[in-house]
């Protein structure tokens, strides 16, 4: 990696996002897998797609927080709420889906997701 990236990947919040994106694009495809190859049924599809974004807030919070030196809970959860509002903004956008419980649902959730794997990655980074 040049010097570029290399200082633009230090930022913890952005290295966070890009990695939690990488994360749920890997879930989304591993989720399309299932329903095509697979008996799953797309009535199922929500709840898995709500734990695929739970765990890509988790791994870009746990990556916000092993980049940054201290407050892993502050990067992770500046994180979930960022993942989580790019999220809600793109499926309004995309879909015209109206805010609502479940979006709230999905804000809390990536937001403690995040705040929790910041915390793991500032103290594995030790």
């Amino acid at each position: 990696m040049n010097t570029g990236t290399r200082k633009l990947m230090a930022m913890p919040i952005l290295a966070g996002i890009t990695f939690a994106l990488i994360w749920l694009a890997a879930g989304a495809l591993l989720l399309s897998l299932l329903l095509h190859f697979t008996s799953v049924k797309e009535s199922n599809l929500g709840m898995m797609a709500f734990i695929v974004h739970s765990l890509a807030s988790f791994v870009g919070g746990f990556s916000a927080g092993k980049r940054a030196s201290s407050k892993g809970w502050y990067y992770g959860s500046s994180l979930g709420i960022l993942y989580g509002l790019i999220i809600i903004i793109v499926s309004f956008l995309a879909t015209d889906v109206s805010l609502s419980l479940h979006s709230f649902t999905l804000l809390l959730s990536v937001l403690a997701a995040g705040a929790f794997g910041g915390m793991i990655g500032v103290n594995l980074r030790k």
